[in-house]
């Protein structure tokens, strides 16, 4: 018997190009490497992705210098000479007296004065049609801020709203230093009044942005700056920054420039304002937080007399907030951006005027104003280009000041009203139209100084109580300073005269040997009853 047997056959597969090859170290670092590679780019590019979100959430960063409104003689803020100086920060709002919950510029001028002796309304008007734009800041180093004086929060915050309505503000600033920040009870106060302000600004469907200007040194925000800062989120104000002054340090800066000194200032308030929002329960990504935050150094001789910030500092401050971001960049003061005089001695004192560094014919505005060129109120949709205004019929029953006539003589400081708008001549002149479209500015005797405002009436030239000065005689002879009256009407006599009547100044106060008495000058002579 025959056996037969079964066979198996196994497919085998063909030997591959590496069969038999192990997997090179080299390659295996390269695979992690690629992998490293990868999971980086990933990682980065999130974090690209995310902090480009960041900031496009946030608004525009813009610039704004500081005027000094009572300052001497007047900074023509209404004239911006670039876009550099188009949008102002107009200082200081501040209570009229220790204990007054009445706003004034100053504690020198109400607001119906600042009207009427600083032409501000009309100033401000002027300059939105030319496409700027105001912000009001409280405060400042001198006189009582509001919040300090007055003492009723409801009496407060229609101080505050007040000032809002009169200038139609969208942004406002409180520098709050000095004896204002070391009061908490004062802070707390001010915070709850700007939180109604701003609910009800909600409520008519209008917006309000809150800036927080502080001192501040190298090393950040001092206790009672962030108590500040702590206050009005507490007491749920929509803050839209915290400006640093970034000047009058009053330390050794240990060799460090201005802007070194500046730059350090700003990171550390970065780190203090973060903190701040998450103690709050207001967490923030650090671009929103830069975003949040401005620069204010005080252009040229500072205060302290080694700290001098030039315009090589600007030119650095202003390449740092461009990179960072801020949110904001102004500068103390427009009315200094200048060199000083040759007549001006020793610029190590501060002057109001000037900025104690020569600058030729550069200004801190161009070098700190790159990179802010949005409006301070970026998310507001109220600048518009006006249209050309049509020519007007002047009416003397609304015209603040006479109308133009071209057979008067007029002074160095007389105002008229020319087409729906106010003139103030620079020099002596007579038969020269204030709007002549072929004059050129510099050699024309006329300054526009802004529009006639809807409402206005004439000046009523102020009358003193009978017996306040001696009646006008036709007879008798008056020397220069001597003051009497014409029908209530108050003069002074510029020179030597006899027989010239006070009321001829009115068609011809070159020739005139009187002038009418200012406002100011009655309120000096009338005893306050």
């Amino acid at each position: 018997m025959t056996m037969s047997s079964r066979v198996s056959y196994v497919s085998t597969p063909a030997p591959g190009p590496h069969d038999g090859k192990r997997l090179s170290p080299w390659r295996v670092i390269l695979g992690v490497l690629i992998l490293a590679a990868i999971v980086a780019a990933a990682v980065l590019g999130y974090r690209f992705l995310a902090n480009q979100q960041a900031r496009a959430d946030v608004p525009e960063p813009w610039f704004a210098s500081y005027v000094d409104v009572t300052a001497t003689p007047p900074f023509p803020f209404e004239s911006p000479v670039g876009d550099p100086q188009r949008d102002v920060v107009l200082a200081f709002v501040v209570a009229a007296a220790g204990d007054s919950c009445t706003p004034s510029w100053g504690a020198a001028y109400s607001m119906d004065d600042a009207a009427r002796d600083l032409d501000l309304d009309r100033r401000i008007a002027r300059l939105r049609e030319q496409g700027g734009d105001v912000l009001v800041s409280f405060g400042g180093a001198a006189g009582a801020e509001l919040a300090t004086a007055c003492d009723d929060q409801a009496q407060l915050t229609a101080a505050y709203s007040a000032v809002v309505d009169r200038y139609g503000l969208s942004t406002i600033d409180l520098d709050i230093e000095g004896d204002d920040l070391a009061d908490p009870v004062a802070g707390l106060r001010r915070a709850m009044a700007i939180a109604s302000l701003q609910s009800e600004r909600r409520a008519a469907g209008e917006s309000l942005a809150v800036w927080l200007t502080l001192p501040v040194a190298p090393d950040g925000l001092a206790a009672d700056a962030r108590t500040a800062v702590s206050q009005m989120l507490e007491a749920g104000v929509d803050l839209a920054g915290v400006n640093v002054m970034t000047m009058d340090y009053g330390t050794d800066l240990g060799g460090k420039t201005m802007a070194q000194a500046s730059i350090d200032a700003l990171a550390a308030t970065q780190r203090q304002v973060a903190a701040i929002y998450r103690q709050a329960d207001r967490p923030l990504t650090d671009a929103t937080v830069w975003s949040k935050l401005g620069a204010t150094p005080m252009i040229g001789q500072n205060d302290v007399v080694s700290e001098v910030f030039t315009l090589s500092d600007a030119e650095q401050l202003n390449a740092f907030g461009q990179q960072q971001r801020l949110g904001r960049m102004s500068m103390w003061s427009l009315n200094r951006d200048r060199s000083c005089g040759s007549n001006y001695a020793d610029v190590r004192v501060v002057s109001d005027n000037c900025s104690g560094v020569k600058q030729g014919d550069a200004t801190f505005a161009e070098s700190l104003s790159p990179g802010f060129e949005a409006p301070p109120d970026a998310s507001a949709d109220q600048t518009t280009t006006p249209e050309p205004a049509p020519i007007v019929t002047d009416d003397p029953g609304t015209s603040p000041y006479p109308i133009w006539n071209a057979n008067a003589t007029y002074v160095a400081g007389s105002k008229v009203v020319r087409h729906g708008n106010v003139y103030v001549a620079k020099w002596w002149t007579r038969g020269d139209a204030p709007d002549d479209p072929l004059a050129d500015s510099d050699s024309w005797p006329w300054t526009l100084v802004g529009p006639v405002l809807p409402g206005e009436t004439p000046y009523p030239q102020p009358t003193v109580p009978p017996g306040t000065y001696p009646e006008w005689s036709p007879t008798q002879v008056y020397r220069a300073g001597e003051r009497v009256l014409l029908q209530g009407l108050p003069y002074e006599a510029k020179w030597w005269t006899e027989g010239d009547s006070p009321d001829a100044q009115s068609t011809a106060p070159d020739g005139s040997p009187w002038r009418p008495l200012t406002a100011k000058e009655i309120e000096a002579a009338v005893p306050a009853s």
